[in-house]
């Protein structure tokens, strides 16, 4: 690999970094975490008409998050190996379907704050996607 290459793609590596972190620690905190995340997200959704689905919800959405942390990572290396960021791309779009669940559930559960904090976490996937777009599809 070129040195201009790692250069020109820092951006999309720290970005994929961040990605990592961000959706690995919530993860495992939720794996390690089980009951307390299952307690307080039952109280969260307790006036909506997700309250029956809230552990498939919980489940689902710690599988999304510690898939999409091992994309990210995956795709760190990927880059270091092939040069490519592609797997990175892909690793974002997954990362922008897992924050837009987290959305929705916020919004269904009026916590508009919650929902809230979540927009810089989409808009920075949305970049990262432009960031690593392969070119058969417009990027470069």
């Amino acid at each position: 690999m070129h040195y201009d290459h790692l250069i020109k793609n820092l951006p999309a590596l720290f970005c994929a970094l961040f990605v990592a972190i961000l959706f690995l620690q919530s993860g495992l905190d939720k794996v390690f975490d089980w009951k307390g995340n299952i307690e307080w997200l039952t109280g969260h959704f307790s006036k909506t008409f997700l309250a029956p689905f809230t552990k498939i919800m919980v489940a689902k959405i710690t599988v999304l998050e510690l898939l999409t942390g091992l994309a990210a990572t995956a795709g760190i290396v990927y880059f270091f190996v092939a040069g490519s960021t592609i797997i990175i791309f892909y690793a974002a779009a997954l990362a922008a379907l897992t924050i837009t669940g987290l959305f929705f559930g916020q919004r269904v559960a009026k916590d508009y704050a919650g929902a809230a904090v979540l927009v810089p976490y989409f808009l920075l996937t949305i970049v990262l996607m432009f960031l690593t777009m392969p070119s058969a599809i417009g990027g470069k």
